[in-house]
This record gives structure tokens, C-alpha cells and sequence, in this order.
């Protein structure tokens, strides 16, 4: 479901308005920067699950350890559904979240690919709720652009973990990238051109002391220098 928002500014006495198709109704209702989608033509979605694992956790004011360690392209709604258990360790797909690719942000994608290791970036979110305890995580969002994570994890405000991107996801993106990325052209920038006639500080002031006569008004000598 979408919803229709609009966002003002008022600069320069001039009032400009920006609107757009808002692609997450939760997000409009709490007052955060919804998904727009800025050029349908090239734009692109994938559900994704989040593994979030739970382990003992390693220091005796923390009971437990919560990481997302994997994603699942293609997979259908959960809510904090059981996947394995290994003793104490549990591995819960927590939610899935849409993966949006915009045509504007192929240069942060195609970084991300092209790392050693390509990764795409969940942004988690601690709840406080009666379940936090079982459900201690909201996710908040699934991207394959590096500079977008990085927005995030600068607030402070959400937890950002960084997960091993699985090559049918690396596949998608980089069709995506190929068939929409335009390299910035190079414009070089002229050099501005010396104002040979401008006005040099002290020069032709009787009051500073010159290391030469020849800027120094005529009437130089009948008045007091600045030593």
C-alpha cells in the first residue's frame, strides 16, 4: 500500500514543494523520511529475509548476543519464525524487509559489489514492548548501498549489521547497476584569472613601514610611520 505525502521548504522568501509516492505507510505514520520513488522506469524491489541469531552472550551483564548473520532473497513474511537450534544458539528469521534499487544510486551498488566480500547492510531498531525479551529487534530496513548504511550507523539511533551478500542477490544488483549505471562525466575546472590591477594590502599606506619607495604617496616622510 502507498500513500500520497508532501514535503515544504521555505527559502529565499520562495516556497518550493516537493512530493512523491511514499512505498511504506508505517513509515508516513511515524513521522519518518519515507521510501520515494523518484523514476519508476528505473527502479527495482526483492523481499528479503533477515536471520537474526541468538547466542550466551560473552560478558555477564549481557544474557544474550542478537546479529543478523544472513538474508534469504525471495522470502515470504515472518515474524520471529524458529529456523535451527544448536544448544543455546537459535536462528530466527526475524522479518523480511523490501529491497529497494534506485537508477540514482548505481555508483554506492557497484561499490558494494565490487568489495572482496559484497554484503548487503540491515538497519535494526531495539524495541521496548512486553516481548522485547523474545523479539528484542524491529528491522527498520535491507540495502545494498553502503553510503545509505553509513547515514544510519552515523545517527546512532539503530543498530547496523553488515551480512554476506549470496550470489543470486549479487547477480540482481549488478544487472541492475549494468543496465542503469552512467558514469559522471569528467568536466575539468578552469582556473580563475588573476586580477593583476587589484589592490595590495599596505602597499601605498605612509603609515607601514615599505621595504621599498616606490608605492609610498609623496608626502610619505612628513607623516608618522606604524614601525
Amino acid at each position: 500500500m502507498s500513500c500520497l505525502f508532501a514535503w515544504w521548504t521555505v527559502a529565499h522568501k520562495k516556497r518550493f514543494e516537493w512530493s512523491g509516492i511514499c512505498t511504506n505507510l508505517g513509515a508516513c505514520s511515524r513521522g519518518r523520511m519515507p521510501s520515494v520513488i523518484y523514476n519508476p522506469k528505473t527502479y527495482a524491489t526483492i523481499p528479503v529475509g533477515v536471520v537474526v541469531r541468538r547466542a550466551p552472550g560473552v560478558t555477564r551483564w549481557a544474557a544474550w548476543s542478537w546479529r543478523a548473520v544472513s538474508v534469504l532473497p525471495g522470502a515470504g513474511s515472518a515474524d520471529w519464525r524458529e529456523l535451527r537450534r544448536d544448544g543455546d544458539t537459535v536462528d530466527y528469521h526475524a522479518a523480511t524487509a523490501v529491497m529497494e534499487l534506485h537508477g540514482a544510486e548505481t555508483e554506492s551498488y557497484l561499490q558494494g559489489i565490487s568489495a572482496r566480500v559484497p554484503s548487503v547492510y540491515v538497519v535494526m531498531r531495539a524495541r521496548i514492548a512486553e516481548d522485547a525479551a523474545s523479539r528484542p529487534f524491529e528491522v527498520v530496513l535491507v540495502t545494498a548501498s553502503p553510503f545509505e548504511a553509513q547515514d544510519y550507523a552515523d545517527t546512532g539511533e539503530e543498530i547496523v549489521e553488515k551480512v554476506a551478500m549470496p550470489e543470486g542477490l549479487v547477480a540482481w544488483v549488478r544487472e541492475f547497476v549494468e543496465e542503469h549505471h552512467q558514469e559522471e562525466e569528467f568536466k575539468k575546472r578552469r582556473r580563475d584569472k588573476t586580477d593583476v590591477n587589484g589592490v595590495e594590502d599596505g602597499i601605498g599606506d605612509p603609515r607601514i613601514h615599505q621595504i621599498s619607495d616606490v608605492y609610498r604617496a609623496p608626502d610619505a616622510s612628513r607623516k608618522g610611520r606604524v614601525h
